[in-house]
């Protein structure tokens, strides 16, 4: 070949055709990746890009405020300081975790856990690993935050309760949802908090809003670096509750040191003013998120402070229960009035001697009297005429051995017994025996506080049986006004209007005759009517004990039950002591007294001064105003004979009543 030729070799040409196509191939593939990736898959590459660098974060709904009927705070809201960890920002989480667990200084959320967590939310979603952090904490973590890729700190709200373990039985508290939770709820996300007990539980979709949304720029390693846009969530709806923060504040106090309740009703509406069961414990220990052991020592603490001893507790009713049998036999026309029985101290039936709890017994007795001094062998002869069917008929018209109705989770219904409930629960056959005790409140018969509060209410304010109320009304975020509590009615009595009054005239002089047996509940200007009660736990056999001498489980409960003033009610009490060790009289009355007392202060206008009936003084300082609410009526047409059945109750005997 000479350099000068004019055409190139072929061999130079064919590889010269190769190279081309070569190239063309490669420029043609790229093209069509190019094309794949531009316009195939764009969408998808941008949306992975987007998510990258701009993330939707969820913000927590807030929680609405739960208030008592002054608008007092109960349960409200605080910023919370929380460890946010977004899984998929982080390339080793287990390393991560360790380094967050070094800097604050103790265990958190398991990897395992978080791992768990993240499966159950939409993709870089934040967790929450830690609430409610110390400064240290966060003082530590900022300075870090460029070595934790994935880890932020986060302002939240967190629930809080201002009075602490005031109301904390009626409140109840917030914790985490559970697995159960996120099944039934479609619109929690792991981590969130739900209503667990009390008004948080019942009133959960009021209370707990609705979430919101910022949309954030954020870096390589999932550091916010600025806010794009915000949707805006709904704070929950503010629950105002019938109660009186002062009066729930004074109950508590009286019951200080002891187990039981003390209830305070308006006997026209239902409304509860007070409801306090003791002992408590602090809700804010569960909305902070408990820990293991906390939990264990309430859980296995004897004097069970988690139970609402208000709606859960069931008791025999003692001598309180008395006012049933008195109602069934008038009504059923077993005695008159004036109906005589002796009482020697002892009443024999069969083989068996049943005791009246007076040594020596209260000589000629009729009904006034016998309910006035509370004499068991007046109850044991016209309870033996009556028989047990009878009683567990009147009892069910008073509502006892059903719910009340209240909205609080877990009520219980208490049991009132018949001849035939005996049979298909033993398989045994009714003695006389236990309709007497039965007839004074003992044997099978057990009733919660709200249930005997609800009957003296019920003899209050002429035979209603109102459903109790614990919420007065709701408003949305912005004040407007959603639901208000209307007076329920959940049965009349049915009782002749002489048969109430012989009872009402009959527990007037429980309190204000000379040989009454609640005296002590007794107050200088404003006639009250009581019952006392007192329900035996240990059996004693032949000899009569004083049950101070006893282990303190053994002891005797103590029950009285109050309304006043007499002609006109305003408020209906009862208090229970657990394990009092003495009467209802002795031990309940003056509790009924002081908080009676303390009510006639605030609604009249007066400075409180407690009375020496060996109840704590008060100190607290009063001065939220009272408003007209103190005065509701019942509505127009509502009645005033009811047709509900008394409570069963009855004193042990042996027992003073």
């Amino acid at each position: 070949m000479q350099l000068n030729d004019p055409e190139p070799p072929e061999e130079l040409r064919r590889r010269s055709r190769v190279a081309s196509l070569v190239v063309l191939g490669f420029l043609v593939g790229l093209a069509v990746r190019l094309f794949s990736l531009q316009v195939g898959d764009g969408q998808n590459w941008q949306d992975r890009s987007d998510v990258n660098r701009i993330r939707w974060e969820r913000i927590a709904a807030t929680r609405g405020r739960i208030l008592d009927t002054h608008g007092q705070p109960l349960a409200d809201n605080r910023p919370s300081f929380d460890i946010v960890l977004v899984p998929e920002d982080t390339k080793n989480l287990d390393h991560t975790m360790a380094q967050v667990e070094d800097l604050v200084g103790r265990e958190l959320r398991k990897p395992e856990e978080i791992r768990a967590a993240a499966r159950k939310r939409p993709p870089f979603e934040g967790i929450v690993i830690e609430r409610d952090i110390d400064w240290a904490s966060i003082v530590a973590l900022e300075t870090n935050e460029h070595r934790l890729p994935g880890v932020r700190l986060a302002v939240g709200p967190m629930r809080t309760y201002p009075e602490g373990d005031l109301a904390s039985h009626i409140l109840g508290y917030v914790g985490e949802v559970s697995e159960k939770d996120l099944s039934n709820r479609q619109q929690y996300r792991p981590g969130d908090r739900i209503g667990k007990t009390g008004a948080e539980q019942m009133w959960e979709s009021n209370l707990r809003g609705a979430s919101g949304a910022q949309q954030i720029e954020v870096d390589a390693r999932g550091r916010r670096l600025r806010v794009l846009s915000e949707a805006g969530g709904q704070r929950g709806e503010s629950l105002y509750l019938t109660i009186d923060k002062r009066l729930q504040a004074f109950a508590e106090q009286l019951l200080d040191g002891q187990e039981g309740s003390i209830i305070a009703i308006r006997p026209k509406t239902g409304e509860i003013l007070a409801m306090a069961s003791a002992p408590g414990y602090d809700p804010n220990q569960f909305a902070r998120g408990i820990g293991n052991t906390d939990w264990r020592a309430l859980l296995e603490n004897e004097l069970r402070p988690l139970n609402n001893r208000a709606v859960q507790g069931q008791y025999p009713p003692g001598s309180t229960f008395k006012v049933v049998t008195a109602a069934a036999a008038l009504e059923e026309e077993i005695i008159t009035p004036e109906s005589k029985v002796f009482c020697g101290g002892s009443h024999k039936l069969g083989n068996r001697t049943y005791r009246c709890w007076k040594r020596g017994g209260h000589g000629e007795m009729d009904l006034h009297d016998a309910l006035a001094e509370s004499c068991d062998v007046y109850f044991y002869q016209v309870g033996h005429k009556l028989g047990v069917d009878r009683i567990a008929a009147y009892a069910a018209r008073f509502g006892l051995g059903e719910q009340t109705g209240i909205d609080l989770a877990s009520e219980k219904r208490g049991l009132v017994p018949t001849r035939n409930w005996k049979k298909e629960r033993y398989g045994e056959s009714w003695y006389a025996g236990e309709t007497l005790s039965v007839a004074i409140g003992q044997g099978f018969l057990l009733a919660t506080p709200l249930q005997i509060a609800n009957l003296a209410a019920t003899i209050a304010n002429g035979g209603l049986r109102m459903k109790p109320q614990l919420i007065e009304r709701i408003e949305s975020e912005d004040g407007e006004n959603l639901f208000e509590m209307e007076p329920e009615t959940r049965g009349r009595l049915g009782l002749q209007p002489k048969t109430l009054q012989q009872i009402r005239e009959a527990l007037r002089s429980v309190v204000h005759a000379r040989k009454g047996t609640g005296k002590a509940a007794r107050l200088d200007t404003i006639e009250v009517a009581g019952k006392t009660g007192t329900a035996q736990v240990f059996k004693m056999g032949k000899e009569q004990i004083k049950t101070d001498s006893l282990a303190r489980h053994l002891r005797d409960h103590a029950w009285f039950i109050a309304f006043a003033p007499v002609e006109n009610p305003e408020i209906a009490i009862v208090v229970l002591i657990e394990h009092a060790g003495g009467g209802g009289g002795s031990r309940a009355a003056p509790l009924a007294h002081d908080l009676a007392d303390f009510y006639f202060s605030l609604t009249r206008g007066r400075d409180y001064q407690i009375a020496d009936s060996g109840a704590r003084a008060f100190p607290a300082p009063w001065d939220i105003a009272v408003p007209e609410v103190l005065a509701r009526e019942i509505p127009a047409g509502a009645g005033t004979h009811a047709e509900a059945l008394p409570p069963v109750d009855s004193e042990r005997p042996g027992a003073e009543g």
